[in-house]
């Protein structure tokens, strides 16, 4: 699974054609435009509130998954959801390439927020031949308030001469799971400045100090302010058993953002993973965890040839629940 070093793979033949285009060279003949594809993702989150799937257009034979399970238009999450939630909270990952468009936004259902991540792929006439919907629920005080609205930094658009060719930003996209897969930032290229954050909390580049933990009582407490890169190469996540069904295809040119979809297995076979560089600590105690799964989208900020930004969202599943539209 190991790739070459970045800088190798950069260099390989066609890849670096590829790489070296610009930003502009990435069209698309006919079809939804950027626009179009951002109008249908709302369409399509005010139709799950109103719980009116005929008011958007269907492809026959279309396919809609919600949390890893095949459902029917109607069913799911347009029987469960009331609300908007925080509509100030939405973020656009429109590809006129790839026909998708991705969207992360705050719903309820009844008086419970919910974070809801929401992926369509539309076919030549515009109509909806795939639905696909993330839905991470039982969220905090904590994560909620961090999800009032979009980091600015994600909605800001990237200037033409930091902005990277579609296929570098897929690239990136895709290397962000190779480099967390074999604990080696070197698969990628993370920015100084990335920051993550998953499902509302930050998870890299937090502070070192959080309230109630002190350098020598937990080691997430160090782990956490370090940034993307760094992370990954103290082994922290190396109780990762596989990341499958990687699905990076939607990158949208104006903001710099990548849309990917990932199914992580963690099997726990260990009961302590070493750590790399970490003070006070060697290892992390992973006795305490059971198997499970982690269906997860990951947003990337891409300028400069860099990841900058990451949003994420995850939910915990059974371990080797099988994967929603399964490409492996």
């Amino acid at each position: 699974m190991a790739l070459k070093h970045a800088t190798g793979l950069m260099l390989a033949g066609s890849a670096a054609m590829a790489l070296a285009m610009p930003a502009s060279a990435d069209n698309h003949a006919g079809g939804c435009d950027r626009q179009c594809l951002i109008d249908l993702a709302d369409s399509y989150a005010a139709a799950l509130v109103a719980d009116n799937p005929s008011s958007l257009t269907w492809a026959e034979g279309a396919v809609v998954m919600e949390n890893l399970e095949t459902i029917t238009a109607g069913t799911g999450a347009f029987e469960t959801i009331t609300g908007e939630g925080n509509d100030s909270y939405a973020i656009h990952v429109a590809d006129p390439v790839s026909q998708q468009v991705g969207l992360l936004t705050m719903m309820a259902e009844g008086d419970a927020p919910v974070l809801v991540g929401i992926r369509l792929q539309v076919d030549d006439s515009g109509a909806i031949s795939e639905a696909e919907h993330l839905i991470a629920r039982d969220l905090s005080e904590a994560q909620v308030s961090n999800l009032q609205a979009p980091r600015a930094q994600l909605l800001k658009p990237v200037p033409d001469g930091w902005a990277d060719s579609r296929a570098r930003m897929i690239w990136l996209g895709e290397s962000y799971y190779d480099a967390l897969d074999n604990n080696n930032s070197l698969h990628s290229r993370m920015a100084d400045d990335c920051v993550r954050h998953e499902n509302g909390f930050q998870t890299a580049r937090n502070s070192f100090s959080r309230p109630g933990m002190m350098f020598d009582d937990n080691e997430f407490a160090y782990l956490g302010g370090l940034g993307c890169a760094a992370q990954m190469d103290t082994n922290m996540w190396e109780y990762i058993d596989t990341i499958a069904n990687r699905r990076v295809e939607i990158a949208d040119p104006v903001t710099g953002l990548v849309w990917g979809v990932s199914h992580f297995h963690h099997d726990m076979a260990e009961d302590e993973t070493k750590l790399v560089g970490v003070p006070w600590f060697e290892s992390r105690d992973m006795s305490r965890f059971s198997p499970f799964d982690m269906p997860a989208i990951h947003i990337y900020k891409v300028w400069g040839g860099a990841i900058h930004e990451i949003e994420a969202l995850g939910i915990v599943m059974p371990y080797q629940s099988p994967h929603s539209f399964a490409q492996d």
